[in-house]
């Protein structure tokens, strides 16, 4: 089946691209912003708690505890017992963003696909290194894959990000390479336009005025922000620059980017990479700037929101539980357990 989104997904993707275009676009260039930013996030957030529970999903914080860290994690869990277990890292350019930043998707991913999901506070870029929150996302990902949660030992799990999470994503699994027995543990990836290459690529670099939400002719210098003192060789190093890892033994994924996203080329150079070695499918939206889980929260129980539910049901496979009627719900989602290479859609 072919992973391209039903028509009204498109249309609602392009509603809300329209939006978004009379918004001022977020410019990376100081701490201020941000913080003003993720106090205005975290004044949103306050009794997501209730809402969720009143919802039927059970919230718990816990401190995962790997690699000399200690990192807070973001459980949700349903009525029912979970086929498997979602290891989500949430987006926000590493410098806003937190564990309940994508608490509705997860609640509803929760209900729909049967899966538990542990979401990672990591620590921003305005008060660490890039370093530092990627030592965060490996020492949530070593203590989940060694059962942190026993009562889901056994459980295939699934790592899914998006943006600067999609990033934190693939770095982490490349890192977890160094552990083989856990890395096994890994079951499948759903990554949404994510930075791959922080050197930018040439997507990024052309990026113009018109870009949605990221102010786009300074990406480049926002990434150079994020990495200073090195140079583009050094950071193209793998892992802080996933594009260039070694991807031999990763696990298959589903990969989406838009096709206007300045992330675009991000995107499909690593699922070029990746569809070589491990089944893949990858989609380019067609002609959205951003891709279909942007914003994704504010969408609720539309049909933008279903196709990442239908994605993170396309990569557990069939034994693991998940339901022909949630099949039937998302048909237009390919078995990516079965398929192999990598599915590229332009038109």
């Amino acid at each position: 089946m072919s992973l391209a989104p039903h028509s009204a997904t498109v249309a609602e993707a392009r509603a809300f691209n329209r939006k978004l275009a009379w918004l001022p676009r977020f410019k990376i260039s100081n701490r201020v912003t941000p913080a003003l930013i993720q106090g205005l996030l975290r004044l949103s957030q306050v009794g997501a708690g209730v809402r969720l529970a009143a919802g039927g999903v059970r919230v718990e914080q816990r401190i995962a505890q790997a690699c000399g860290l200690s990192v807070p994690v973001r459980i949700m869990r349903g009525a029912s017992p979970p086929c498997a277990v979602v290891l989500d890292f949430h987006g926000g350019g590493w410098v806003i963003g937190n564990a309940r930043m994508n608490d509705q998707l997860n609640a509803e991913m929760v209900t729909a696909c049967d899966v538990a999901v542990v979401s990672v506070d990591y620590r921003l870029a305005t008060s660490c290194p890039l370093a530092a929150i990627m030592d965060d996302c490996l020492a949530a990902a070593r203590w989940l894959l060694a059962d942190g949660l026993p009562e889901y030992a056994g459980l295939p799990v699934y790592v899914l990000g998006e943006s600067a999470g999609g990033h934190l994503a693939a770095a982490t699994l490349l890192r977890v390479k160094e552990w083989p027995e856990l890395l096994r543990r890994v079951d499948g990836a759903v990554l949404y336009y994510g930075v791959y290459d922080l050197a930018g690529t040439a997507s990024v670099r052309a990026a113009g005025a018109d870009t949605l939400v990221l102010h786009g002719p300074t990406m480049l210098s926002s990434l150079r922000l994020l990495t200073p003192g090195l140079s583009d060789e050094q950071r193209r190093q793998p892992p802080l620059s996933p594009l260039y890892g070694d991807l031999a033994g990763m696990p298959p994924a589903i990969m989406i980017a838009g096709e206007r996203d300045p992330l675009r080329d991000d995107t499909m150079l690593l699922a070029e990479r990746w569809g070589a070695l491990r089944k893949l499918s990858a989609m380019c939206c067609p002609r959205p700037r951003m891709a279909l889980s942007a914003f994704r929260s504010a969408w609720r129980r539309q049909p933008a929101a279903a196709y990442t539910h239908g994605c993170v049901a396309a990569v557990i496979p069939a034994q693991a539980g998940i339901h022909a009627e949630h099949q039937a719900r998302v048909p237009w989602v390919p078995a990516c357990a079965g398929t192999t290479g990598s599915e590229q859609i332009f038109d």
